[in-house]
């Protein structure tokens, strides 16, 4: 629709500047005022002279400025001449045309003195027009560099003003805010002012924050709330939204959100949106948002109630593992009552070898992954799930941990450490005879064949025996 505008425009220009110059043609044949083929510039003849050249000249230099700037120009530059380049243009160019034909016309007048004579005038009038020729010239600049469109979301100066960009002339840049109000800013404080631009044409980033207690799994709160917008109407599929820890809050860990979107123009709904999406996420999954609070420890003397909750699931989990197979249910219990639970994330180290160590873990949640030194390099041995143990050989016999343990997933572990078994063993001397029994047949039914088992059990456990009473110094 533009481009057949502009071939209209061109051709309508083009049929003025035939009339005119056919007009021009006709008066110099016709008008009998001319001399061996000269015309003759004298008298009262000289006003429609001056007014056909002039019409003939400001015809042809709109089509020279079609031509140029809407054709040659966007060919090689990809997109439109601004509008104020194109007026100047045609300003300036008119001027000289008509400057070359007035003195033509009019020899005896002296341009250079009638320009001294209006010198102060125009030093009064640039004066008055101080503001205006700022304007002008400020916007001849961001015409000429660009640094937003007509279409783009600009915030502008250290007021904050943000809108769409409307329109940009001469004098002002037009902008829409998000209130649907227009703001004209001048060119002039426009170039003064820093402005932050998000073009139509990118897409253009934003973030949003919330919170969540430290209780809550950080990898299954990123999980749920990337899962949860990445399908959000104007975010943008090309670049998957960014779930991150932004900082350990006083209250609890606070997440930022960074999504792209399509239309930019539509931050504020998208915004809104998002935080929606996330509560509901949240909610289902039963994660909490963070908020201030204070946690008062009220301690009670009496008797030992039962084990519920949480404690419960550590009582069952170190009552399922061989190892403890020859503790009763009271020992189990006060074991659990000593069992340190610790969280990892994906990736990270549990135990590092050659380490001391003086306890040992069992896998509550998650996977662990066991690895051995190989030539400088890092080989996996063994993948131990739910319920598998690790590390018993520094918990028992204080030796040096044997191997790298690094979680394969977020990981929660059960720690035993050197004092709750110490406090077992106090009041029940022979466990440490019945779990060094246990920790022998174990090792041998992995080193040896089953008909083979008994007999190097049976070996291994008086030397166990004896490191585990040195240890733990029993008698």
């Amino acid at each position: 629709m533009a481009t057949s505008r502009k071939k209209s425009d061109i051709f309508l220009y083009l049929v003025v500047t035939a009339v005119f110059g056919l007009a021009t043609f006709l008066f110099w044949k016709f008008s009998g005022n001319h001399i061996a083929g000269q015309p003759s510039f004298a008298g009262w003849w000289r006003i429609p002279w001056l007014v056909l050249l002039s019409g003939l000249g400001y015809a042809s230099i709109r089509v020279i400025n079609a031509l140029l700037f809407d054709f040659a120009f966007r060919l090689r530059q990809g997109y439109e001449a601004p509008t104020l380049v194109r007026n100047i243009f045609t300003l300036v160019a008119f001027l000289i045309f008509f400057l070359v034909v007035f003195t033509r016309l009019y020899q005896e007048v002296d341009l250079g003195a009638l320009f001294t004579t209006s010198a102060i005038f125009g030093v009064i009038i640039g004066l008055a027009l101080q503001d205006t020729l700022g304007n002008f010239f400020a916007g001849i600049s961001l015409h000429a560099d660009r640094p937003f469109q007509v279409g783009d979301v600009i915030v502008l100066g250290a007021q904050q003003l943000t809108g769409v960009v409307e329109g940009i002339t001469w004098r002002a840049v037009k902008i829409r805010t998000f209130q649907n109000h227009i703001v004209l800013v001048s060119n002039s404080s426009t170039a003064k002012e820093s402005i932050e631009v998000c073009p139509r044409d990118n897409l253009n980033a934003r973030l949003v924050f919330f919170n969540t207690l430290y209780t809550d799994s950080p990898a299954k709160t990123i999980h749920i709330v990337r899962e949860a917008i990445r399908e959000a109407e104007n975010v943008s599929v090309k670049i998957t939204p960014i779930v991150r820890i932004r900082n350990l809050g006083d209250n609890g860990i606070d997440y930022e959100v960074k999504y792209w979107l399509e239309d930019y123009a539509k931050y504020n709904d998208t915004d809104a949106l998002i935080r929606q999406l996330i509560w509901y996420a949240l909610r289902r999954a039963h994660i909490t948002f963070a908020f201030p609070t204070r946690t008062l420890h009220v301690e009670r003397r009496g008797p030992t109630p039962l084990a519920t909750g949480p404690q419960k699931e550590v009582i069952e989990r170190l009552s399922a593992v061989d190892i403890f197979a020859p503790l009763s249910n009271e020992e189990t219990e006060k074991l659990a009552g000593g069992a340190v639970r610790h969280v990892f994330a994906q990736g990270e180290l549990v135990i590092r070898a050659g380490d001391q160590g003086a306890s040992m873990f069992v896998v509550h949640s998650g996977r662990v992954q066991v690895q051995i030194s190989d030539g400088g390099k890092q080989r996996p041995v063994a993948v131990l799930n739910e319920g598998a143990f690790f590390g018993e050989m520094a918990l028992f016999t204080g030796e040096p941990r044997t191997a790298n343990v690094v979680a394969l997933e977020e990981t929660e572990v059960l720690e035993i450490g050197h004092d709750a078994m110490k406090h077992l063993f106090e009041t029940n001397p022979d466990l440490a005879e019945s779990i060094s029994w246990t920790i022998a047949e174990r090792r041998a039914g992995l080193e040896a064949s089953s008909q083979q088992a008994a007999a190097v059990a049976k070996a291994e456990s008086a030397g166990l025996l004896n490191s585990i009473k040195r240890f733990f110094g029993l008698r």
